[in-house]
């Protein structure tokens, strides 16, 4: 298991929100924190624990009045540790050049792959011409509708027909060198992970797996790195204390290399 950080940008502000709270409309999310500093402060901070492969998300859409200031908070951090950092949000084969170009180790996409609810192969090829396979990421992110999890796609508001399973994992691992999947009903809350999709990913053989959302105490965190059998990568926003929770930064990496 290794500590994944991260830096959401929303508003133009990097932030800590409640994941399933984001709405497009009026540019809303519930803030759980929002920082006065600048995206390379937390940048500069994750190169000297040297903490590489940690993610950025841009969480507003690309017609948003606050876009042009979210790319300029992720171009900041992204030159502060080039190469130590993927983003994602909104990443398109239109786009991606340009964020590998401003220091960026991968490129994370969801909805560009996921279209009409089904896998769009297609623009799949197309970004990963773009990025190639060894700096491309696929946003797995899911919700739970009956007794299954669905991969979910703008800003985690809208639910695909695709529902996450090894078999799944196994098909879209041709085409990229990581994943990275938000358990988007406990995402910001705290609240304690998604077991269920620990054990699943811990059960999986394959390429590298980082999982977000709702680890709340060192509880969790143990129980997701006995879950995912040590392999699956972790990321922690609202809970630690960077970010205004309770969760040493320091102690986090202590148990990560226990």
């Amino acid at each position: 298991m290794r500590f994944r950080p991260c830096i959401d940008i929303h508003n133009g502000k990097v932030k800590q929100i409640v994941g399933g709270s984001l709405l497009d409309q009026g540019d809303y999310a519930k803030d759980n924190f929002v920082s006065e500093k600048d995206g390379d402060y937390y940048a500069n901070l994750y190169r000297e624990a040297g903490l590489a492969g940690g993610h950025i998300i841009l969480l507003n859409k690309s017609d948003s009045q606050y876009y042009k200031e979210d790319v300029r908070q992720a171009c900041l951090a992204l030159k502060a540790f080039p190469g130590g950092l993927q983003i994602g949000g909104g990443m398109t084969d239109q786009n991606a050049a340009f964020f590998l170009d401003q220091g960026a180790s991968h490129i994370i996409v969801t909805s560009f792959v996921f279209k009409d609810g089904k896998i769009d192969y297609e623009n799949l090829k197309k970004i990963a011409a773009i990025t190639g396979k060894e700096h491309l990421v696929l946003d797995l992110s899911c919700r739970k509708k009956g007794d299954s999890y669905y991969i979910v796609t703008d800003r985690w508001q809208k639910f695909t027909e695709v529902e996450l399973t090894q078999e799944v994992l196994d098909e879209l691992s041709a085409y990229c060198d990581e994943f990275l999947i938000h358990a988007v009903d406990v995402e910001g809350k705290s609240s304690g992970i998604e077991t269920e999709i620990a054990a699943m990913l811990g059960n999986w053989n394959g390429i590298p797996v980082t999982y977000a959302g709702g680890v709340g105490s060192f509880e969790d965190l143990r129980t997701l790195k006995t879950l995912g059998g040590g392999k699956v990568d972790v990321t922690i926003g609202s809970a630690l204390d960077l970010f205004g929770g309770k969760m040493a930064f320091d102690e986090v990496l202590k148990i990560i290399d226990e």
